[in-house]
């Protein structure tokens, strides 16, 4: 497999090498030279989740890992379903909230882990990655205990839920968890100068675990096949797909399983008030405020670093980015939306409510309509009972490591701070 730097285009790098180094020169982010398309997709959705996983991330990577190497990997991460669930008639959810840490970062943090450990050739990898919510539990349990593997996550200090911030703060071990003083967006800064400190990049092997990492987003490729296969050929027909949108990554995933044939009519991209990319569609101006926190804490982004893959997509396959949809959502409507789903008899989550207003907002009376449910409505806990006035039922991981202390030290978003964590974790 050949990935090119977006950024600098003569910089080519293998799959293996694009795992291990995550970033490209001058923050250029890794994209596969070739797309492999599928001419008999009915024949692909007919094979189970981890053989037809298999086959798509096969063709991706091509001869550079073993048929049985990939198989190894897909095996290991994928140990828990991505299952639809019928909301409506003419909507269904895919829910991603099965795995160890109830979010749908699990499917590509437990990939990527795999991946590192297929292709590393045994030094020491830090791997350096911010989280707006569910990143960072997905990425410190698919690296928990790994040899040689050392792991920082950096997050927005109270700008996570409780439950989100104790499934990933209370590992201790090789995980060593950071609050940040301010938003996502100097969260995701930092790591970015990071990357950019070449001596440092050398000194402690430093590897992204964010969707920048090409390894998580290939995962993501896989779970959109799976939802596709779970439906009738005739809602395959005419079928929208409505992702719920903060750094993109999830969104690009689809895009490229489009590419490789996925029969996928159109996507909508759905945001909260962090809406840079719904008004870039509508005005054409990139123009970025200043992040807001909302009800959909992992959608918090202003600044999405996985945009220019989009883009980079949409012109190499001559769609036009008006052919998106796009929606943006105030807390206040997700409020409302949630209600009404679950009057109706399902129990969502904000990021989720959010992708399904845009969605029945959008959908034609002949199409068939497909939602993102990326978290587990238990991780948002504290709103979603009191919008709903309930009380959610804490399954097992969470209720474990809400009772467990957190082990996160504070920082100012400063990176010379940063670098002497950095330092001062390495054996």
């Amino acid at each position: 497999m050949k990935l090119y730097n977006i950024k600098e285009r003569d910089e080519q790098v293998s799959f293996g090498q694009a795992v291990r180094q995550g970033l490209g020169r001058n923050q250029g982010l890794f994209f596969p030279e070739n797309i492999p398309q599928f001419d008999d997709i009915d024949a692909l959705l007919a094979q189970d989740f981890i053989t037809r996983s298999t086959t798509i991330l096969s063709a991706l990577i091509g001869d550079e890992l073993s048929t049985e190497q990939v198989r190894s990997m897909v095996g290991n991460a994928f140990q828990f379903p991505a299952p639809l669930a019928k909301v409506s008639a003419q909507v269904d959810a895919l829910e991603l909230f099965h795995g160890p840490t109830l979010a749908f970062k699990d499917f590509g943090g437990r990939f990527m882990a795999q991946s590192l450990a297929t292709v590393s050739e045994g030094g020491q990898i830090t791997i350096l990655t911010a989280t707006s919510g569910d990143t960072g539990a997905a990425v410190a349990h698919a690296f928990y205990g790994m040899d040689n593997i050392k792991v920082v996550i950096l997050y927005p200090k109270g700008k996570i839920s409780p439950l989100q911030e104790a499934l990933f703060c209370t590992l201790g071990k090789n995980i060593h968890t950071v609050a940040i003083e301010g938003d996502f967006d100097a969260c995701q800064a930092m790591v970015k100068q990071a990357f950019d400190d070449a001596a440092l990049r050398q000194e402690i092997g430093l590897n992204s675990a964010n969707s920048i990492n090409i390894s998580r987003l290939m995962a993501q490729i896989c779970y959109y096949f799976e939802a596709v296969a779970q439906l009738s050929a005739e809602k395959r027909q005419n079928l929208v797909v409505s992702v719920p949108s903060g750094n993109f990554g999830n969104l690009t995933a689809g895009l490229l399983a489009k590419a490789m044939g996925l029969p996928i009519k159109r996507f909508i991209a759905a945001t909260n008030a962090n809406d840079t990319v719904p008004r870039y569609l509508e005005t054409g101006e990139w123009a970025p405020k200043p992040t807001v926190a909302t009800l959909s804490n992992a959608m918090d982004v202003s600044q999405p670093n996985n945009w220019p893959r989009i883009e980079e997509l949409c012109q190499r396959m001559g769609w036009g980015l008006e052919t998106l949809g796009r929606g943006a959502v105030t807390d206040a409507q997700t409020a409302e939306t949630l209600k009404a789903m679950y009057k109706d008899g399902y129990l969502c989550e904000p990021h989720g409510a959010i992708a399904y207003r845009v969605l029945t907002e959008q959908l034609a009376a002949d199409e068939h309509g497909l939602f993102l449910c990326t978290a587990h409505p238990a991780k948002f806990k504290e709103a979603v009972d009191e919008i709903l006035a309930t009380d959610i039922d804490l399954p097992a991981p969470l209720a474990k490591h809400a009772k467990l202390p957190l082990l996160s030290q504070t920082l100012a978003p400063d990176f010379d701070e940063l670098k002497v964590v950095l330092r001062r974790v390495q054996p």
